[in-house]
């Protein structure tokens, strides 16, 4: 099948999580044999921020754990849709897209269209941001992706969309796979973007604190730092190592002990069942995992056997301290999330599953059709 996409950025992690599922399910397609064309706008934030912070040559980085990927960058005062959409089998937009382009290639879609059309959410902005959210026309859209079920029911309970499947992101471990033979540098990794202040509170409670009370050694990667953060980041003795490309994470985590968890507070408290591609990424390459409070509504693991699970900060410091401590104890909590990973939750599983929604939708617009033709 011609698959279409339309992405914020396939180029640049930076502050862009979604970047980390995409590659990995066009990968995945392309390894199929399946057509697949990228494209994202030339003047995109995240490759805007990297390019800034990094040079020209970040943006082409990828490519060497990504072999065979790349993007068509548009502008979109120029972009033929009709051209680019010709000959597609599925389009599918992701929610960082404009809601300008949103809307035309819906209609595109609604002038007769043969192809399957399907909006990509990945973030919050449902439940944060709702006014953002409402203004996208996903009228001629034949389904919403969400990533988690809760987040599908929103858009059938406000009317957004006609249908909508939950589709969760995954690892992909072509890349995010168990390493050895690393020099061990410290106890603690951290791997997250510091972001618009939803989750300070919590990063003190669960990373920040217990590191300090524990005098471990610890390394935080990431973006958006503002110099408070930085501050108590120093204070606690936290190394802060800055932005870290996504596809080089597996090889930093073996040379920490153990990793954490802390869920931004609109997918703890609002958008409960989703837990953002990070803990997958953690899991698929072997690193035990604490979480903070974080609700599995949907059982996607098994908390307490994949990863551990600390109620609050001094929970949270107990099993640090426990996973250091005991070191087969923690090798078995990181061969059992190892092992949900690679059973249920890579991106060949996500891959699998997008194909069957795809029939599913192909088949019902065929059965749609045939009745139209027969009532007149």
């Amino acid at each position: 099948m011609r698959f279409v996409i339309f992405c914020h950025s396939l180029r640049s992690d930076w502050n862009h999580g979604n970047a980390h599922f995409l590659r990995g399910v066009v990968t995945e397609l392309l390894a199929r044999g399946h057509d697949v064309r990228v494209f994202e706008p030339e003047d995109g934030w995240s490759a805007q921020n990297l390019v800034n912070d990094h040079g020209a040559a970040a943006l082409d980085a990828y490519c060497q754990a990504y072999p065979g990927l790349g993007s068509i960058l548009y502008d979109p005062s120029t972009l033929r849709l009709d051209e680019v959409l010709r000959g597609a089998d599925v389009v599918l937009v992701h929610e960082w897209s404009a809601p300008e382009l949103v809307a035309a290639i819906g209609r595109q879609r609604a002038r007769g269209g043969r192809f399957t059309l399907l909006f990509h959410d990945t973030h919050h902005r449902a439940v944060t941001d709702r006014a953002a959210m409402a203004a996208f026309d996903l009228s001629a859209y034949d389904g919403v992706l969400a990533f988690g079920d809760i987040l599908r029911r929103i858009y059938l309970e406000r009317g957004w969309a006609k249908r909508a499947f939950t589709w969760h992101e995954a690892a992909d471990t072509r890349v995010f796979q168990p390493r050895s033979g690393k020099a061990v540098e410290g106890d603690l990794v951290w791997i997250g973007n510091w972001g618009d202040e939803e989750r300070t509170a919590e990063l003190h409670e669960f990373l920040i604190d217990p590191v300090k009370r524990l005098g471990l050694k610890a390394r935080v990667y990431g973006v958006r730092y503002p110099s408070h953060a930085l501050a108590a980041l120093a204070d606690a003795g936290i190394e802060y190592g800055g932005y870290l490309p996504n596809f080089q994470v597996p090889k930093v985590f073996p040379r920490f002990k153990l990793t954490v968890h802390v869920p931004r507070r609109a997918y703890a408290t609002q958008l409960p069942g989703i837990p953002t591609i990070r803990p997958f990424e953690a899991l698929a390459c072997g690193i035990p995992l604490i979480s903070a409070p974080w609700d599995d509504a949907e059982g996607l693991f098994t908390p307490g056997e994949d990863f551990l699970v600390a109620k609050d900060g001094d929970e949270m410091k107990q099993l640090m301290r426990r996973l250091l401590e005991e070191p087969a104890f923690g090798a078995a909590i990181a061969e059992r999330g190892w092992r949900a990973i690679a059973g249920r939750h890579t991106c060949a599983h996500r891959t699998d599953e997008l194909l069957a929604i795809c029939h599913e939708l192909e088949g019902t617009r065929r059965e749609g059709a045939v009745e139209g033709e027969a009532r007149s």
